[in-house]
């Protein structure tokens, strides 16, 4: 039972986190408006697929995890 506790506190700091991330990535000029990203809009359909900073997200994240796992 105290391995599920354990478990239990990780996922809520993951989750405050992930809270104040997006609370601060409003505050990150251009991202999500970046040249890559697709944006169509035709009479009342929008579509947004922010290809361009998933792919920056995506590399700084495999560095951060890769220097995180290296140092173990």
């Amino acid at each position: 039972m105290f391995n599920f506790a354990k478990i239990l506190i990780f996922f809520g700091l993951i989750l405050i986190l992930l809270g104040f991330f997006f609370i601060l990535i409003e505050k990150i000029p251009y991202l999500g408006k970046l040249p890559g990203d697709i944006y169509i809009k035709k009479g009342n359909f929008v579509f947004y697929f922010p290809l361009a900073t998933s792919i920056i997200l995506s590399i700084l994240l495999t560095i951060i995890l890769n220097l995180i796992s290296r140092r173990k």
